[in-house]
């Protein structure tokens, strides 16, 4: 398929490659049980430092995955057209994005969250017109930025971060936000499918901050009161490292 008119050339790498991703590693569905469908709108933009990305900051009383760095988005709805549907409405009822203004490239698979038992699906999308954006609902957005990409493929701002549970993935210093988790993971494996990825150093590592992860236990349904894993789960809904993504050959 090819690329849709007017994208710009550092886009279309992209926009070609999101066919063939697939995850190396992940989060699997279960088999039998609830799954609750999900979907993030990643956007990409040009602004006044050149191309970008949108992310947002989840208010920190939210109930699930209070105060991480996030894509917009949401639950799908039952009259949403979709996943490409709920991530647009959630985008517009979050910090007011306009949805004639963006142009849809695709999905990426979906991913299996078992903290909070969501299914998400991550849609790629060209900002075509793009307009000015704010926190609407500051009890759901705490915060949000247009991030350059420059920033988050240079190698002074890439680093990997350690959840207390042991596990170590990669992160983003945004200058006003530390991107880790879920959305570290696909935006590190979108920068290597998109062409921009700098080379950096994987063995700059710290430990997440224990504010930040102790907000990220008292939010998810995988950790007790205590902020320890929940061993009354099932194996599918204890806390995970996040997926690896690749083209497929």
């Amino acid at each position: 398929m090819s690329p849709p008119d007017g994208l710009p050339g550092w886009l279309t790498t992209l926009a070609a490659a999101l066919p063939l991703v697939h995850f190396d590693q992940g989060f699997l569905p279960p088999v039998q049980g609830p799954r609750r469908p999900a979907a993030v709108l990643v956007l990409f933009g040009e602004g006044p430092a050149g191309p970008d990305l949108l992310l947002i900051e989840r208010a920190a009383t939210l109930r699930s995955h209070a105060g991480q760095p996030a894509f917009p988005g949401g639950a799908v709805d039952p009259g949403d057209d979709g996943p490409v549907g709920a991530a647009l409405r959630e985008a517009q009822e979050e910090v007011g994005l306009d949805p004639a203004s963006v142009e849809v490239l695709g999905t990426l698979p979906d991913l299996w969250l078992p903290p909070s038992g969501f299914l998400v699906t991550p849609v790629v999308a060209w900002w075509r017109d793009p307009h000015p954006v704010r926190a609407v609902d500051p009890a759901e957005v705490a915060r949000l930025d247009r991030v350059p990409l420059a920033r988050l493929t240079d190698s002074r701002h890439r680093l990997r971060v350690r959840h207390p549970s042991g596990f170590v993935g990669p992160a983003f210093d945004t200058r006003d936000m530390l991107v880790w988790g879920f959305t570290a993971g696909v935006l590190d494996r979108l920068l290597a499918v998109g062409g921009w990825e700098q080379p950096w150093d994987p063995t700059r590592t710290r430990d997440l901050d224990p504010d930040v992860a102790a907000l990220a236990r008292a939010s998810s349904p995988a950790y007790d009161r205590a902020g320890a894993p929940r061993t009354d789960l099932p194996a599918l809904s204890r806390p995970a490292p996040e997926p690896s993504w690749s083209p497929a050959p």
